[in-house]
């Protein structure tokens, strides 16, 4: 799936140099239906982009049954906790049909936008914009990240 990275549209626009820098970070990930990808709480190692099915973001309170908070669908991103610093995923994931995703892992990503600024900090950018309907504040948090990380 990580061939299809110039036919996605988060990697539109990307050049062929980029392209190739991006392929070696992401991997292939899939399941089937009704698969627990991470728990709340467990390390917040990759962010995930659904290629297709979908998913449902469950949160589990103190003292209550767990919540489905919302769904995620093909274009969707999920797993930002391992991006934004935190060390445990803040919710659940699990698979409501079969899901075709690829996924980086957080701190990859983050040397990426050392090592390759421009291209770091527009996949970074283009990832916040995905997730940003659903967290208020990504674009500032992450120009925070970038800045405290001292990438421009």
């Amino acid at each position: 799936m990580s061939d299809l990275l110039p036919t996605i549209g988060l990697f539109q626009g990307f050049d062929v140099n980029q392209i190739a820098l991006l392929k070696h970070l992401f991997e292939d990930f899939s399941c089937m239906s009704g698969q627990i990808i991470f728990n709340q709480g467990d390390v917040a190692k990759y962010l995930y982009l659904i290629l297709s099915g979908d998913v449902a973001i469950r949160y589990k309170p103190y003292d209550g049954p767990p919540l489905t908070l919302t769904r995620l669908h093909a274009g969707d991103v999920f797993g930002w906790s391992a991006v934004i610093g935190s060390s445990k995923y803040t919710s659940s994931i699990v698979s409501e049909t079969a899901v075709e995703a690829i996924r980086i892992q957080g701190n990859h990503l983050w040397t990426l936008a050392g090592e390759h600024p421009e291209t770091g900090k527009a996949l970074i950018n283009r990832l916040a914009l995905i997730v940003s309907p659903r967290w208020e504040n990504a674009h500032k948090q992450i120009q925070s990240l970038l800045d405290s990380n001292h990438i421009r």
